[in-house]
């Protein structure tokens, strides 16, 4: 049996994609009310001796993490490569799946409808 547990995070940031038509409109710098969802997870085995997959608050240090590092910035200043979902999504996990072992997605929203997954 499986559990997971997922937390939410939200943050405002500006960027722009590169490699798109000139009039594309991402292609001009604008922002984001982003949302970001870190998903743990943890067989029966695995669970802390508490019952849980890892404690909600251990995971203030990601937000402390993304208030300094992310929120108010221009993610082209912050990232090594352009700055869509997908890749944040990805860069997110692999910056802290070290920290938090159990980390299985990050997901990142950019508008209520639209929604990017890492899960490796």
């Amino acid at each position: 049996m499986t559990f997971r547990i997922t937390k939410k995070f939200e943050f405002s940031a500006s960027h722009r994609l590169s490699g798109l038509a000139p009039d594309h409109q991402c292609a001009r710098m604008h922002g984001h009310n982003y949302v970001i969802e870190l998903e743990l997870a943890a067989d029966d085995a695995s669970l802390l001796p508490v019952g849980f997959v890892r404690d909600y608050g251990e995971l203030s240090a990601f937000k402390e993490w993304m208030d300094k590092q992310l929120d108010h910035r221009h993610l082209n200043d912050v990232m090594d490569e352009n700055p869509t979902a997908e890749n944040m999504a990805a860069w997110i996990y692999k910056t802290w799946v070290m920290e938090f072992p159990e980390l299985t997605c990050v997901r990142i929203s950019e508008t209520p409808k639209t929604w990017a997954e890492y899960r490796p």
